[in-house]
């Protein structure tokens, strides 16, 4: 069934990536966390709040937009009037306002905000979504003005952590897309090309696989696969280099990311050594997750298990993060796992988790099932040597 799922015809870009209904039922539970909050409704910015409540998608989301949610009836879209023929397509909700490029947007969303909620309303609104900036914050609501605010931040986010089926399947294609880059860096890394190339191999395998963006997410060779944020470079690689990397896709936007970690050419016994320690350590981590297990289990395994082996002095990273409808400069969404995480594992959350001693890294894409979890991204768990027969 979830071959099927993951093979199912797949809607445009430039239509509803959910079905219609899906938005109704996730309107009605935001309405219900207006009530239980005792506001006059809601005013989203965040990108993906947008995106995942409405379905209303374009790849102009940078221009000024903005939801307007009230305790009844259909959400308001605020957006660009070039943004018209996107909103009318992906939209499921008809109301909205367009600014022009002679306006003032936040004019126009300030009036509409005004009128449909009125002058002395109490509004939720997402205070650390990145298109709110202070300087919008202050036009829209003026400390001399009558409406009151509350910070509603973690309301949508909490409410995306639970994936639909239907949102879980695009979760799995996504798996399908990075597993062909991952392929695409297995047969191009090599001794003597550039980490440029094995980039836009990868890139180009994401694409053809069904993508919506290239990758490759993190690359950096030698000793820069020390540090984890590395980005391609014209660098060549070389013999016994190590290429630390990770392989992200999405489709719909809808993310999956994996890391491998690639010797070039040869591979020593000490590096075999440590990729199965880390896979050991990361394969007891994941079967810890279930559904009510608190995120401080796994995350346990993960720091314990790196120290005790005398991999690092100190584990200070992250070891889950929530992944799902994510949209640059979004890199994930929560929630995340650390010592002092304070939530537990539930059905259908999606997390990207990783593990990193030195120069190596490998990670895994886990959806949370109602007995466990699985792991989406299904490469093979081991080290690979790359460019043998250069």
């Amino acid at each position: 069934m979830h071959e099927e799922a993951a093979s199912a015809p797949l809607p445009l870009l430039d239509a509803p990536w959910c079905p219609a209904h899906e938005y109704r039922g996730r309107l009605g539970r935001v309405q219900d966390e207006i009530a239980r909050r005792g506001l006059d409704g809601l005013v989203l910015f965040q990108p993906e709040s947008v995106t995942w409540l409405t379905g209303f998608y374009t790849r102009g989301y940078s221009s000024f937009q903005c939801v307007l949610v009230p305790p009844e009836g259909d959400p308001l879209t605020c957006c660009r009037d070039m943004e018209a023929y996107y909103l009318e397509r992906t939209g499921v909700f008809a109301p909205h306002v367009y600014w022009t490029d002679t306006d003032d947007p936040i004019r126009v969303a300030g009036e509409a905000i005004d009128g449909l909620f009125g002058s002395t309303p109490r509004l939720g609104v997402e205070l650390d979504a990145w298109p709110l900036t202070a300087r919008r914050f202050l036009r829209l609501f003026p400390p001399s003005a009558g409406a009151a605010v509350d910070d509603v931040s973690d309301a949508l986010a909490v409410l995306r952590r639970i994936k639909s089926p239907s949102e879980v399947a695009l979760v799995r294609r996504a798996a399908r897309a990075a597993e062909a880059g991952m392929a695409a860096a297995a047969d191009t890394a090599r001794a003597g090309i550039t980490e440029r190339v094995l980039a836009a191999a990868i890139s180009d395998a994401l694409i053809r696989a069904g993508s919506d963006t290239p990758g490759p997410g993190v690359l950096s060779s030698g000793e820069r696969a020390f540090h984890l944020h590395g980005s391609y470079t014209d660098r060549e690689l070389a013999a016994g280099q190590t290429v630390q990397f990770e392989v992200l896709a999405c489709v719909r936007h809808y993310h999956a990311r994996f890391m491998r970690t690639i010797k070039v050419s040869r591979a020593s016994a000490e590096d075999f050594r440590l990729a199965e320690r880390l896979i050991r350590i990361q394969d007891d981590a994941i079967a810890a997750v279930a559904p009510g297990v608190h995120a401080s289990v796994p995350d346990a395994i993960y720091r314990n298990g790196v120290l005790s082996a005398g991999l690092a002095e100190r584990y200070t990273n992250k070891t889950f993060y929530g992944v799902g409808l994510l949209l640059p400069p979004s890199g994930g969404e929560g929630p995340e796992a650390h010592p002092a995480a304070d939530w537990a594992f539930a059905a259908n959350m999606t997390f990207h988790t990783y593990v990193l001693a030195r120069d190596f890294g490998f990670s895994e894409t886990i959806l949370v099932t109602e007995t466990g979890c699985e792991r989406l991204t299904k490469w093979p768990r081991e080290l690979i040597v790359a460019g043998t027969g250069a």
